[in-house]
């Protein structure tokens, strides 16, 4: 198959009418009739069925569309790839933020004290391979093994209740907490499926009463002691509210891995190296200051 018969397949078929999809591909309509005639016969089965004035797709044809349509999809998303490529020349570092983001936000912050000709473009898409520098999350077991990447291991700790049954308490079994109601970030987000993993672990679903893809929101709502919540240890920082307690996971082990990881994207890397080095030794003087 060429790639113009493929666009003029998937034409015909997204109309299903040769002489409109004629006009909007800018040829005739014999011309594209001998087109998807020759695929036709290249393939050995026949893809469109005449009804009417119209056509229909085959069985055959409807198997095509599907299998073709997503990868022309990606055919044409290139060129713009392309250029977001190019753009990630000169002074702007790109940066893929997936965890932590609130830490990622004051090393910026401080970075750009000393380097302000420096800019930064954030976006948050787990998908994405075209960055600069990306911040991304896993269980502690499954920690960066590849070059230019970086492992902080975090510890989680569960927010409960100051009082009632957690009075006096510094530490729990996460199966004693099968039955409490938990405040959560949304099943998309990395530390989200992390803490299910643990739950599962436990024995047990937890029961999702708010969930929400901000952190500062499940934050708020587990300090606000409007239901339980795991809480990384130096990422999230301290809770300043006496009615609610961190209280460390006995069993099983919560912990996770910040890992930070740069691409050579550049004909010059040298803004992002600079700022990966100095990314991943603020990630760890906080981490050895503590919450």
């Amino acid at each position: 198959m060429e790639l113009m018969q493929i666009r003029y397949f998937l034409e015909a078929a997204r109309t299903k009418h040769m002489t409109n999809s004629a006009k909007n591909l800018h040829i005739t309509q014999p011309a594209l009739t001998q087109a998807i005639r020759r695929l036709e016969i290249d393939l050995g089965v026949p893809l469109f069925a005449a009804k009417g004035r119209n056509i229909v797709l085959t069985e055959y044809g409807k198997y095509l569309q599907k299998k073709l349509a997503p990868l022309m999809e990606q055919i044409d998303a290139i060129p713009e790839q392309l250029k977001m490529m190019v753009a990630l020349e000169g002074e702007t570092i790109h940066m893929n933020v997936l965890a932590a983001s609130g830490l990622v936000m004051e090393a910026i912050i401080e970075y750009k004290k000393e380097h302000e000709d420096i800019n930064f473009q954030l976006q948050q898409n787990s998908e994405s391979e075209l960055y600069d520098i990306a911040v991304t999350t896993k269980l502690f077991y499954q920690g960066a093994d590849e070059e230019n990447s970086f492992a902080c291991a975090e510890e989680i700790y569960l927010a409960v209740p100051g009082n009632g049954r957690y009075r006096g308490r510094t530490s729990v079994c996460l199966s004693e907490v099968a039955e409490e109601e938990f405040v959560s970030l949304l099943g998309s987000r990395e530390f989200r499926y992390i803490c299910d993993r643990f739950c599962q672990h436990a024995g047990f679903t937890p029961k999702i009463i708010f969930e929400s893809d901000n952190p500062s929101a499940v934050k708020n709502m587990i300090a606000a002691n409007m239901g339980i919540g795991f809480w990384p240890e130096f990422t999230w920082g301290s809770i300043e509210n006496e009615q609610v307690k961190l209280l460390k996971i006995e069993e099983p082990v919560c912990q996770r891995d910040i890992i930070i990881n740069y691409n050579r994207n550049k004909m010059d890397s040298h803004n992002v190296i600079e700022f990966y080095e100095f990314l991943t030794v603020f990630f760890s003087a906080r981490k050895k200051k503590g919450w």
